[in-house]
């Protein structure tokens, strides 16, 4: 018989259960547009429809590699956030502002 996930983890050492909580951390602070959109409960329907546009665009949009920053900050903003640009360094963190305004419009 399967047991259930609280079952195993109970068995689990203190050392190895906080290991599992720091991965799952990390796999939940990294994830595709399309499933960071699924976590925030909306559907393909309702971002198209808050950007004016089709569900088909939103699929598209979800399956590209490659996309214009402004897309991709729209497609944040349709989720309630803001996209933040940070180059990572040893040193330190650098936000990267060259892109605060896009079209003419200045973002936040």
């Amino acid at each position: 018989m399967a047991k259930s996930f609280s079952e195993l983890e109970k068995k689990m050492s203190p050392s190895a259960q906080a290991k599992a909580k720091k991965r799952a951390n990390e796999l939940l602070a990294e994830m595709p547009i399309h499933e960071l959109r699924r976590a925030r409960e909306l559907s393909q329907e309702r971002i198209a429809e808050i950007l004016d546009t089709q569900q088909a665009n939103i699929s598209q949009i979800e399956r590209r590699t490659d996309m214009y920053i402004s897309t991709l900050r729209s497609y944040i903003e349709a989720m309630g956030g803001q996209l933040l640009i940070i180059a990572h360094f040893p040193e330190g963190d650098v936000s990267i502002n060259q892109f605060n305004e896009i079209g003419g419009k200045k973002v936040a």
